[in-house]
């Protein structure tokens, strides 16, 4: 079957190396699993919804721009949209080796394999038609599935280059049973947030949840 997400390749050979995970190489040393057509994939993954925020957000800064992309294309948002569209069924596995559980990273690795393939197979046309059955949603807030600290650091690692937040405790006040701390947390691009709480960790998620909040 050379239909998925709505494009018919017509190379079928480049669908069933897109659909062949990494773990097939256990059985098998010499097939070509998906790893290079991720590669591919996550670029033109990252083209169109570079475009697609770029056109739709016309007053927003790079940091508000980064903020949708990195949610928009994070394994988290791959893998639901692997999820919801089947893909787990018609993955290429180690013989033997169970199905690829829900939400993992080895679907969110096959849809950018896919769209990799797509745009070899038909160009930009097909590669759109991949993405856009996706359906992906540039809304910020659901990033890291609540885990605010989790999203900030996705957010900063999709900067161009690279970075990781930096959370600095500024100090910590009131009774020794019962301490707030306040701590900082910033990026370089992004700004800072500060944020108090009961205990340290705490006051770190809710300083990177202002932090995403302000973009």
């Amino acid at each position: 079957m050379k239909e998925i997400f709505g494009y018919t390749f017509v190379n079928g050979a480049l669908l069933e190396e897109a659909l062949t995970t990494p773990a097939c190489r256990m059985a098998s040393p010499g097939v070509r699993d998906n790893q290079r057509l991720e590669f591919l994939g996550d670029a033109v993954l990252g083209l169109f919804a570079a475009n697609d925020l770029f056109k739709a957000y016309p007053r927003e800064k790079e940091g508000a721009l980064t903020v949708k992309r990195a949610h928009m294309v994070s394994t988290a948002a791959l893998a639901a949209a692997a999820d919801r569209l089947g893909l787990a069924n018609r993955l290429k596995v180690n013989k033997g080796g169970s199905q690829v559980a829900k939400g993992s990273k080895t679907l969110a690795d096959a849809v950018e394999a896919v769209i990799g393939a797509a745009w070899l197979d038909g160009g930009i046309a097909a590669a759109r038609r991949v993405f856009d059955a996706l359906a992906l949603s540039p809304d910020a807030s659901g990033t890291g599935d609540g885990n605010p600290k989790g999203a900030l650091q996705i957010v900063a690692q999709a900067m161009k280059p690279p970075r990781l937040p930096v959370y600095t405790l500024l100090k910590v006040s009131g009774k020794a049973h019962e301490p707030t701390f306040t701590v900082c947390a910033s990026v370089d691009g992004l700004g800072e947030a500060i944020a108090s709480a009961g205990s340290h960790r705490e006051a770190e998620a809710q300083a990177a949840a202002k932090l995403l909040a302000s973009q």
